[in-house]
């Protein structure tokens, strides 16, 4: 029987997403309140629901070897909408889950609007919630509005923290020089789309890769204001200027990393490899893997079309900078995400300061199951430190230093030791099938 009560959900990207599809599974009525279109965002392109701005990525999907891909699992078996949705428009992408990014929005938006206690309500949320919201979860991400950033700020007695998120480009499929790239995955690794092809690979030689790095520093890039100056960027997402900087070999052994790869015209390992990976299901748009970027667009054009493979590359998306913001969660919210200055709020995705798509939603799922247990009189259920979910929520409310808090993906380092003489890959097998059996013990 539906709950007489109603959960307000601030925000529509994959966490508000997740959390209005548990709770509207648990027979919660929901009002999912999205400004898109009304307000716009510097990295949104459209108003679509559980839009992907970045990569098409969710990363790995090996749940034996890979904490992201624990968490994939765990998030199957909880009912995740957004799992459901990846896993129907995945692309080909080597040991990664890769989606669609326009098939995979529109199938989370249809399902929620299809649900007899969804409701969307296309507005901005000016500032804190009202008071007669009793029950509402802030899902605004990392490009949350400034009244209500503003607002939060003022309730939280301190300023959130920021970070820089950088955006990698699009090419179009027919503008890639077939003749010089080649497929392959590396190592050759079969995918859960069943290939073992599924990058597109443009090699370098030594002394392209030297004139690439050259160029990268000293290319015109995007200028900061003063007042952001300071911000760090997140690891993971770091431009690839800034991981330049970092040492003349940096890229060699990060995204432009050449190894498992082989050049078949040459049959040797190149000096340094640019991948690119799928993005929408007909084939037509790659990714630049790993390629987030400050540089100006002019700045990009000329130098991307010097990689070999891509003199003629045409962008359906330039790379680009913006301003990511999250709460000091360790601080401010309690072990079941709520604002502990306010706890009616209840916060999930990006804002609370995971990091990752999966990480967000998960989030999300969780403050979803929170939040109708509530309503139902009950204690809400936190998932064992053991499981992925419950590691990661863990870091993020009580488990990380406060004064030195950063957003985190999920990663076997959160999750707790395991017994017994286990070692490197066997440890994390044996962490990922603990955490499977405690997930199962938890859901029931």
């Amino acid at each position: 029987m539906a709950s007489s009560r109603k959960v307000h959900i601030v925000g529509g990207g994959l966490a508000g997403s997740e959390a209005a599809w548990q709770l509207a599974s648990a027979d919660v009525a929901v009002v999912l309140h999205e400004m898109r279109p009304v307000r716009g965002t510097e990295a949104h392109l459209t108003e679509s629901l559980a839009e992907l701005v970045c990569s098409n990525s969710f990363r790995s999907d090996d749940a034996q070897n890979n904490a992201v891909g624990v968490l994939h699992e765990e998030m199957r078996r909880a009912g995740s909408l957004i799992m459901r949705a990846a896993d129907a428009h995945k692309l080909p992408a080597g040991g990664a889950l890769a989606v669609d990014r326009h098939g995979f929005s529109a199938a989370v938006q249809e399902t929620l609007l299809a649900h007899p206690l969804v409701t969307l309500a296309r507005e901005e949320v000016a500032g804190l919630p009202p008071d007669d919201w009793d029950s509402t979860i802030i899902a605004t991400g990392p490009l949350t509005s400034p009244a209500l950033a503003g607002a939060l700020a003022k309730v939280t007695g301190e300023e959130s923290l920021a970070f820089f998120d950088a955006i990698a480009p699009i090419v179009h499929h027919d503008s890639i020089d077939q003749a010089i790239a080649w497929k392959q995955s590396r190592y050759d690794k079969t995918g859960p789309g069943g290939g073992n092809a599924d990058y597109i690979n443009c090699p370098l030689d030594k002394e392209q890769y030297d004139g690439f790095v050259a160029g990268l520093l000293a290319g015109d890039k995007t200028e900061f204001k003063q007042w952001e100056a300071s911000t760090p960027y997140f690891q993971g997402c770091q431009p690839i200027e800034i991981i330049a900087a970092s040492g003349p070999q940096s890229l060699r052994f990060g995204p432009m990393k050449p190894v498992g790869l082989r050049d078949p015209r040459t049959g040797t390992r190149p000096w340094a490899v640019v991948q690119l990976r799928q993005d929408n299901a007909l084939g037509t748009l790659w990714n630049i893997v790993g390629f987030q970027t400050k540089l100006k667009h002019a700045e990009q054009g000329r130098l991307f079309r010097t990689i070999p493979g891509l003199r003629n590359a045409e962008f359906a998306r330039l790379g680009g900078l913006h301003r990511n913001t999250f709460l000091n969660s360790p601080r401010l919210l309690d072990g079941t995400l709520r604002l502990k200055a306010l706890p009616r709020l209840r916060f999930a995705g990006q804002i609370t300061g995971c990091e990752g798509y999966v990480e967000s939603a998960a989030v999300g799922l969780l403050a979803g199951r929170f939040a109708a247990a509530e309503l139902r009189g009950e204690q809400p259920s936190v998932p064992p430190g053991t499981t992925a979910m419950g590691a990661l929520l863990h870091h993020i409310t009580v488990g990380a230093d406060a004064a030195t808090f950063q957003p985190m993906n999920v990663n076997f380092g959160l999750f707790p030791p395991i017994d017994g003489s286990f070692r490197g890959k066997e440890r994390k097998q044996a962490m990922a099938v603990r955490a499977l059996d405690d997930f199962d013990r938890w859901l029931t």
